[in-house]
């Protein structure tokens, strides 16, 4: 493999608080070892259409507390192609790119596995959404600052559904995955939360009912889990309105609240120590690899393991739940 000289970087997917950090990391620690760096505007699609800029230090300098992405992010139908993404190698090559780092997703990771299965590209991944859904790391980027969104949002919907003596239904981000409802539940003293990794086992609504929830408490919080196998908020709600008439529900779905604000100490922390990773890994001649944290230790996660989806869900926790909202 020929000496790398030049990185890119590009943010890809959804958002999540902690990719600025990231971008930060990569963009210093790879020019403190002697690297140029490409900063590629607006993911895949910035590379399929040439949105590629040099980057220095400065480039990156008071972004570490900024939400968002400072190198944007976009959907990109025609990196799904073949001839979209040869127009992307074909820019890499033109700026003279020897490795690429992407932040993301699964879905944006399922991307660089892609294009590293037809191009002599090293890629290396961080995995940057709030989902915290991907395997081989016990946590993404993003994922601490939105469970303490979710957490402010729900304490301030409590004093609400006290007052009224209602069920709330509170829908949070998580796609397949019941991270942020089972951890928010928690965290908020929730009454249950409703996640897919459990549907096809049990009713969750009919057990939730059924429990007796009311019987020592003016009001009832739900988290709900986004995810169609569970129904989401509003299906579930309808179900009370059909087959329990005597609750009065309500729903709120926090939406992209979940993704905004400034990030926490945490994902600041694991963002900056997945960038410089990132640049180590290069340096090693890894490829094709996410950086994952595991039990605090950086880890070296093969793409095919990352993006399985069969991230487990922690079933101590759930017991945990049950046992703390009598």
């Amino acid at each position: 493999m020929a000496a790398i000289k030049t990185i890119g970087v590009l943010t890809s997917g959804g958002d999540a608080p902690g990719m600025n950090a990231a971008i930060r990391a990569v963009t210093r620690s790879a020019i403190y070892n002697g690297f140029k760096v490409k900063g590629i505007y607006r993911g895949y699609k910035g590379l399929v259409e040439d949105e590629i800029v040099d980057f220095k230090a400065h480039n990156v300098s008071n972004i570490i507390h900024h939400g968002g992405t400072i190198l944007k992010t976009a959907r990109c139908k025609e990196f799904m192609t073949v001839e979209g993404r040869r127009r992307a190698y074909e820019n890499i090559q033109r700026h003279g790119i020897d490795a690429l780092v992407v932040i993301g997703g699964d879905g944006s990771l399922s991307g660089a596995r892609q294009f590293a299965s037809e191009y002599d590209l090293p890629i290396v991944g961080l995995p940057g959404t709030i989902d915290n859904d991907l395997s081989g790391t016990d946590h993404t980027i993003g994922y601490d600052t939105a469970l303490n969104t979710i957490m402010w949002c729900v304490d301030r919907i409590r004093d609400t559904a006290s007052s009224h003596e209602r069920l709330f239904f509170i829908e949070v981000m998580g796609r397949e995955s019941g991270f942020l409802a089972l951890n928010g539940a928690i965290a908020t003293g929730a009454e249950a939360a409703i996640i897919p990794e459990i549907s096809t086992e049990v009713d969750q609504l009919s057990e939730l009912i059924e429990s007796g929830f009311r019987h020592s408490k003016t009001s009832s919080i739900v988290l709900v889990a986004e995810s169609p196998i569970t129904g989401g908020a509003m299906g579930l709600a309808e179900r009370v309105h059909k087959e329990y008439p005597q609750y009065d529900v309500r729903v709120t779905i926090l939406g992209h609240l979940q993704r905004g604000g400034s990030p926490t100490a945490q994902d600041r922390i694991l963002a900056s120590r997945m960038g410089a990773a990132a640049i180590d890994a290069l340096l090693e001649g890894q490829r094709n690899i996410m950086i994952g944290d595991d039990d605090e230790r950086i880890v070296y996660v093969p793409f095919t393991k990352a993006i399985r989806r069969d991230k487990p869900i922690d079933r101590d926790l759930l017991d945990l739940l049950r046992r703390l909202s009598i």
